[in-house]
């Protein structure tokens, strides 16, 4: 299954590739309609396990990719530029901590 840019997307290939509408569905996987219409539209986002139940009810499984390798370069950048924001925000030195005076207690 090619990689879907939403989760409703992928819920629509879903219901494409098996020829399912969303009512039988949503039976199969043990949802109500409603709830598949609001994933599949994007007005609800479901976990893991409710892409796997859809998936499942469908006669397909969702598989994980490799991920991509962090890109060093890019994160530097981000690092240098998160720094220099930082660095530019106004700031104003602290006076010392001022602790209230401890008490004992007598019993």
């Amino acid at each position: 299954m090619r990689a879907a840019a939403t989760a409703g997307a992928l819920i629509g290939e879903i219901r494409k590739r098996s020829g399912l509408s969303q009512a039988e569905l949503a039976r199969r996987a043990g949802m109500t309609r409603s709830v598949v219409n609001a994933y599949e539209r994007g007005q609800r986002q479901p976990g893991v396990d409710a892409l796997t139940r859809l998936a499942s009810a469908a006669g397909l499984r969702v598989e994980l990719g490799t991920p991509c390798p962090p890109d060093d370069q890019r994160a530097g950048r981000l690092l240098a530029q998160v720094l220099d924001l930082a660095e530019a925000l106004p700031s104003r030195p602290r006076g010392a901590l001022a602790y209230p005076p401890l008490h004992h207690r007598t019993a």
